[in-house]
């Protein structure tokens, strides 16, 4: 039996529709199920049973013969949250639970970590293991994912197979529930629908103009189709980025949202506010060059075609879930 938590989120939910495609459907699902936003995207899903969060580390310690393989995606993802305290409970002290548990009764683990570890990138975007103590997070989020990533690195004993995957900036169905934590093409689309038109944060940076803030955007089929492959091929164990390796601007996004609705685009630029000016990322780009190498050689969706299927077959259509 396969282990997701976080299974009603967004990349969790997404993870179990891909397994079911695959024909996996002997899955037990960890969430706490209670917000009903989240229910379309488990709605049609196959799977053996669900577990509250709560509950799971005692559920693994009774079934653990009967599990082969954990993908730990659980988390509280609020970037603007400032209380410590939550991120100390569901990020770090829970995730080293399933670590624990994982390492004694070696079951394969795969964790979610985040690009936000990296923080302004002022040591560039490296799933180095050799700098990770020396990453600067922007927030009491990034740091919680970066204490967790710490503390792994230390550790003496570890499961059969692990990775911490470092999340770019990912996008696509089964984020609708996340609010001011979805995908800038979400809010983008929602923008258009609304007024016609989308306004992008002006640069505050010389030598970079209006719109030209770039992200590495990753559409989350690809992130789970690289969750997969890493639990059939289990290569060397590690953090590993998971972005496509090609920064796009945000100008380029809005434009391919205009287009995939089939309209003109109407761009304007407001200021960025003050309050976030300071930390505000210009520029984020994974180096894919760990994963390639341990021989993922499916090229990423590119931002036009991810665009384009996240908007055409998903937003368009009532917000279905994949």
């Amino acid at each position: 039996m396969i282990v997701v938590t976080g299974a009603a989120g967004f990349i969790g939910s997404c993870l179990v529709q891909r397994l079911n495609e695959d024909g996996v459907v002997n899955l037990l699902l960890s969430d706490d199920f209670s917000r009903e936003d989240k229910a379309p995207n488990l709605r049609d899903k196959r799977f053996i049973a669900k577990v509250h969060r709560d509950d799971l580390p005692d559920w693994l310690e009774r079934m653990h013969t009967d599990i082969s393989f954990v993908f730990h995606l659980g988390a509280r993802t609020d970037t603007t949250e400032k209380d410590e305290s939550i991120f100390d409970r569901l990020n770090l002290h829970y995730s080293q639970k399933i670590w624990d548990l994982c390492t004694r009764h070696q079951i394969p683990l795969v964790y979610a970590s985040s690009a936000a570890t990296y923080g302004l990138g002022e040591l560039g975007y490296e799933d180095d293991h050799s700098i990770v103590d020396r990453l600067k997070p922007l927030n009491p989020y990034g740091c919680s994912k970066n204490d967790f990533d710490r503390w792994v690195l230390q550790q003496q004993a570890s499961p059969p197979f692990w990775a911490g995957l470092k999340f770019f900036n990912v996008y696509g169905p089964n984020e609708y529930h996340k609010g001011r934590m979805a995908s800038v093409i979400f809010h983008t689309f929602r923008q258009i629908k609304a007024s016609g038109s989308m306004k992008l944060f002006r640069s505050h940076r010389e030598g970079i103009a209006d719109g030209h803030q770039s992200r590495d955007f990753i559409y989350v089929k690809d992130v789970v189709a690289v969750m997969t492959f890493l639990q059939r091929e289990r290569p060397a164990n590690g953090l590993y980025n998971l972005g496509t390796g090609q920064a796009r601007t945000f100008l380029d996004l809005a434009t391919q949202t205009f287009l995939a609705m089939g309209l003109t685009p109407d761009i304007t630029f407001v200021d960025t506010p003050e309050d976030i000016r300071d930390t505000y990322q210009y520029f984020t780009e994974a180096n894919m060059q760990k994963l390639i190498q341990a021989g993922y050689s499916k090229p990423f969706a590119t931002l036009e075609q991810g665009v384009s299927s996240y908007v055409k077959e998903y937003l368009l259509q009532d917000y279905k879930a994949w």
